[in-house]
């Protein structure tokens, strides 16, 4: 795959300190996970930035996670919000990755606090309730990787759920016609799954989730790296 120019991710945070160690950070990982091959990649960080990139340098968006929670409501996510809502409403393609997209729903309207069904973590399988361009062609059953406590509870209005969890009625969400949001990481594989996992063994297994299990089950979760394809595929590719 070729990307096109300017993609640019808003970075909201760092994965654990043993997968930052081995594997690097989110933007990192994702340019692993994308599968591509070339391509103009900006990285901002939205923690630290005060005037976020002009909208017509940006090609497209890709929001990260992070271990923050948007009921803190810090001065950068209130000031990232007010940008992703211009983004979405201007039409710039937008993919918001756990913490990004709680932070999109958050910025159009919707509500984030503590998931009432518990934690959700490791490879989880997944039920698509409507076609939708980030959803094609995936393996079944659909896989992916989850790793948070916080969810999306109220969806803004007109935004569309196209696939659920167990756990999570909001596990994939069209915010508008460029503009989506995972709750799941594309960008984690299964060593760092299990990296997740082992560094909340106690408080997992204080919650009455076996662990263990989830280490010895813990994939890739193709699918949900898949997500992440696809929506680079909707893109427009440079010409070459």
């Amino acid at each position: 795959m070729i990307l096109p120019e300017m993609l640019t991710i808003l970075v909201t945070g760092e994965p654990l300190a043993r997968t930052l160690s081995e594997r690097g950070d989110f933007v990192r990982l994702i340019r692993d996970a994308s599968g591509s091959d070339s391509g103009d990649w900006r990285a901002v960080d939205a923690r630290a930035e005060t005037a976020l990139p002009a909208l017509d340098s940006v090609t497209a968006l890709v929001i990260t996670g992070s271990p923050a929670s948007v009921t803190e409501r810090a001065d950068w996510m209130l000031r990232s919000e007010a940008y992703l809502r211009v983004a979405v409403r201007a039409g710039t393609p937008t993919f918001g990755i756990c913490f990004g997209h709680q932070l999109l729903a958050s910025a159009l309207g919707g509500k984030v606090d503590k998931n009432p069904s518990g934690r959700e973590i490791g490879t989880v399988e997944m039920e698509v309730l409507e076609p939708d361009p980030i959803l094609r062609d995936l393996p079944s059953p659909p896989l992916a990787n989850q790793t948070h406590v916080d969810s999306v509870l109220t969806l803004p209005e007109g935004a569309r759920v196209i696939a659920r969890t167990r756990l999570d009625p909001h596990a994939a969400v069209r915010f508008g016609e460029r503009a989506w949001g995972v709750q799941f990481h594309p960008e984690i594989d299964g060593q760092v799954m299990r990296h997740y996992i082992d560094a909340r063994l106690e408080v997992i297994e204080s919650e009455g989730i076996d662990a263990r299990g989830l280490a010895r089950t813990a994939t890739d979760g193709t699918a949900g790296t898949l997500t992440l394809r696809r929506f680079l595929e909707t893109l427009p590719q440079p010409v070459r």
